[in-house]
């Protein structure tokens, strides 16, 4: 009889199997094994929140491979990660031998560890202990309130905004701090404003800025244009300044805390330019184990954690290698603790850290892959730095003044001791975010004359806030209390495959459909976009977690007024969205080439007014006297895909314009596969896909007559002679050749395809087929032979694989 262990994922399976002897096997779940189907009821608030969980397909194999290896075991511990969410994955699998009636049979214990480390796992698997119902319960909360969210919200949405994808308790939230950020961008109105800068000379030169003029204390835009710049800097020209002050101040500088799970993400946007979901999956690598001569070792603690707490041991061993790496002088002389700015970090164990402080990012160099090697290399240096040294910095402030009371202002600073920053500096934002000026001044003395080689206006421009980058909005998220650092990057993945930001230049945009969506949820549902309520509910499921509150009490007090919200919006016309949300998105939908100017009339026919319309698949502008007028204006941006644009479908029908042989108008029009061009509107009329290389609001009549005459023969195969003919269809491009269709690549022009490549494509496709035993010539056709009667098939589910756990009151 042996122990089976229960893992999330095989890699871990795999590295932990090697810690263990014979009488233990381990197993991976692969994750979730069950979960909310996507179905009304699956959630049901009048059954005090009782919840159905299904298992795919997928997950009743890896069921039944953990009951069959669980009925011949001698105990069964429970080692999924040590968090909520591994907690839960424990629940469902003990919910599971409870429903097979293992429970009774086979002791069931929960172990966790925050390193994947021989002596971690060890010292966990000699002190297991009990399920965490707390962190269950808080799990169920999280998970059931942001099904009732997204799966009553979302069909709301479909409704009365077409086009848009869906909606999230957190996400809604996040993409609103996006939208704001634009709109605040788009109001900023640039200020101009002068300063006033010189060039001294001293034993070497350096610069200095105008802080004073005649006595008064300047302001940023005391010097507004350039008249008052050059007067100015005529009159101080005239005069001579000497040293009036000289300010000199030590300054230490502490090195940050280890990583938690947001910082990390942040850190490694900012120095490494990786996305969040990409640092995770990294970093996930890293945590389950590596291959490392030979043995198979966990590199770093667990990465989704709150606490920049470090162990003892860890503490210990940091300190040991710092000493003996950079000398005595940059230990400091007692360990360097941190405290949590989590409200609730109960989930949280350890920082993010090396497991082993003497496997330097050198040393495996050769081992990771560039993309782990570049995250270890972080991780293990910030987690070092934070326990060295503090830097030490001379500050230098030089007042120059003159006989009227006008004072140039000199500053700098000069390293000291570099102590931590020797390992590592933290990375910024933002400009506004950079340190104080280090550039190092002469020495000086006071009444020292001081001579200017130069003085010159220099003219500058207020800046709005910048875009949110990764960093920037997680930063956010965390700042707010919205979210959990463990949900950020799939939030923002979710952000970017709605279509609602697009990430351009590492800084998030926000789409049309992110706008359009904000707008709706802002007008009906503002209560549930708020940052504070949002953050206060955050509050109360992590107060589950610590036994402050039930889960069902906390869930109640949400759903009566956010189903009231919904109610609310069941008799609300499509006509009453489009009135609230076009004049809420004024400025945006309308604006001009002239600066936060709206104009509404109409570019093509010029008396009618622009206006927002919804149709079967999105929003677009349209002009108020359509039919007369066919204008309309697409609201997708360029980053949109074209499967995704037609599937917005902004354009439900636009005149390109008359062929000049058929005298038949052409249209744009949107179908079930797309965009497609229709001459006339006859009971038949001729139909050609639209080119899915070229934004749809660029096409034009051109466009449409250059495809519009496929099917086209090109001529006759020169050996066969048999018709050579260009068409296009659903799947785009091909050539027709006996009675193969043969694709054509993106990267060739149907309009100047000539018949040499048509022959190399042909020639290609019967290398493929001759391959595959398929030749040109039909075969004959062979009587059908009489089929034999065959006994009915079917497929049974073992009684062990549990498709689908219904609870009417689901109980941690």
């Amino acid at each position: 009889m042996t122990t089976v262990v229960v893992v999330e994922s095989p890699a871990k399976a795999k590295t932990i199997n090697k810690y263990l002897g014979s009488d233990y096997s381990v197993i991976a779940s692969y994750g979730h094994i069950r979960d909310l189907p996507s179905q009304n009821g699956s959630v049901n608030p009048e059954q005090n929140f009782a919840m159905i969980w299904e298992s795919e397909e997928r997950a009743q194999k890896h069921i039944a491979d953990i009951l069959k290896v669980c009925k011949k075991a001698s105990s069964v511990l429970l080692a999924t990660d040590p968090d909520r969410e591994g907690e839960a994955i424990s629940w469902h699998i003990l919910e599971v031998l409870k429903a097979n009636k293992l429970y009774e049979k086979v002791p069931v214990k929960r172990v966790v560890f925050n390193e994947i480390t021989k002596t971690a796992i060890k010292n966990a698997i000699a002190n297991p202990r009990d399920l965490d119902l707390q962190l269950v319960e808080a799990y169920l909360a999280r998970r059931a309130l942001d099904y009732l969210v997204g799966f009553t919200l979302s069909p709301i949405l479909w409704r009365k905004l077409p086009g848009s994808k869906s909606a999230g308790r957190v996400q809604s939230v996040a993409l609103r701090l996006i939208v704001e950020r634009e709109e605040e961008i788009e109001r900023f109105k640039t200020q101009e404003y002068w300063s006033i800068e010189g060039i001294c000379k001293a034993s070497k030169k350096f610069e200095s800025r105008l802080t004073t003029y005649k006595g008064k204390k300047l302001q940023k835009f005391d010097i507004p244009d350039e008249k008052t710049a050059h007067t100015w800097v005529d009159s101080l020209k005239k005069l001579a300044f000497k040293v009036v002050n000289l300010d000199k101040k030590e300054v230490k500088r502490q090195p940050t805390s280890p990583f938690i799970t947001s910082t990390l993400q942040q850190e490694a946007s900012r120095k490494l330019g990786f996305s969040a979901s990409k640092t995770m999956t990294l970093a996930q690598k890293l945590y389950e184990g590596v291959d490392v001569g030979g043995e198979t070792v966990g590199l770093i603690t667990y990465m989704r954690t709150d606490s920049p707490i470090l162990s003892q041991e860890a503490l210990t061993s940091i300190r040991e290698h710092i000493s003996s790496a950079f000398g005595k002088e940059y230990l400091p002389a007692s360990p360097r603790q941190f405290k949590s700015k989590s409200k609730n970090a109960q989930e949280a164990h350890e920082a993010v850290r090396p497991t082993d402080v003497f496997k330097t990012p050198d040393s495996l160099k050769n081992v990771l892959e560039p993309g782990m090697f570049k995250l270890y290399e972080l991780i293990w240096k910030r987690a070092v730095a934070s326990q060295m040294h503090h830097a030490i910095l001379e500050q230098v402030a030089i007042d120059m003044g003159s006989s009227d009371g006008s004072i140039f202002r000199a500053t700098g600073s000069t390293l000291l001791f570099d102590g931590f920053l020797k390992l590592y500096q933290e990375g910024k934002d933002d400009q506004e975010d950079s340190d104080e000026d280090e550039s190092l001044l002469p020495k000086v003395e006071m009444g020292q004359e001081i001579p200017f080689e130069s003085i010159d206006g220099h003219q500058h421009f207020t800046q709005p806030p910048p875009r949110y980058g990764e960093a920037s909005l997680v930063k956010k998220l965390e700042e707010l209390s919205i979210g959990r650092p463990s949900t950020y990057a799939s939030i923002i993945s979710v952000l970017q495959a709605r279509k609602y930001v697009m990430l351009e230049k590492k800084q998030f945009i926000p789409e049309a459909r992110g706008r359009l969506v904000t707008s709706f949820l802002s007008q009906y549902f503002k209560k549930y976009v708020e940052y504070d309520f949002t953050a206060k509910l955050e509050d109360e499921l992590d107060d589950i977690s610590s036994g402050a509150l039930k889960w069902q009490k906390v869930l109640s007090e949400f759903w009566g007024p956010f189903k009231t919200a919904i109610d609310s919006t069941k008799d609300l016309t499509i006509s009453e969205v489009i009135e609230k949300v076009q004049k809420d998105l004024e400025n945006y939908l309308f604006s001009s080439m002239q600066p936060h100017e709206v104009v509404k009339t109409c570019p093509k026919c010029g008396h009618g007014a622009l206006e927002l319309k919804l149709g079967r698949f999105g929003a677009f502008l349209g002009c108020s006297n359509y039919p007369e007028c066919s204008y309309t204006k697409q609201l997708v941006t360029a980053s949109d895909d074209t499967s995704d644009s037609q599937e917005v479908g902004l354009i439900e029908n636009k005149i390109l314009g008359t062929d000049p042989k058929t005298n038949l108008e052409v249209h744009l029009k949107k179908g079930p596969y797309g965009f497609y061009f229709q001459w006339g509107t006859g009971a038949k009329p001729k139909r050609v896909p639209a080119p899915k290389n070229i934004a749809i609001d660029t096409l034009t009549l051109e466009d449409a007559l250059k495809i519009g005459r496929f099917p086209e023969s090109l001529g006759f195969h020169p050996q066969t002679k048999e018709d050579v003919s260009i068409g296009i269809g659903r799947f785009g491009p091909y050539i027709k050749y006996k009675d193969k269709f043969i694709s054509i690549p993106k990267t060739d022009d149907i309009t100047t395809i000539a018949m040499d490549r048509c022959l190399e494509l042909i020639a290609k496709r019967q290398e493929k087929d001759a391959l595959k035993g398929i030749v040109d010539e039909k075969p004959k056709a062979k009587k059908a032979a009489p089929k034999k009667a065959t006994k009915p098939t079917t497929t049974r589910t073992k009684k062990t694989e549990v498709k689908k756990t219904k609870t009417k009151k689901t109980e941690a």
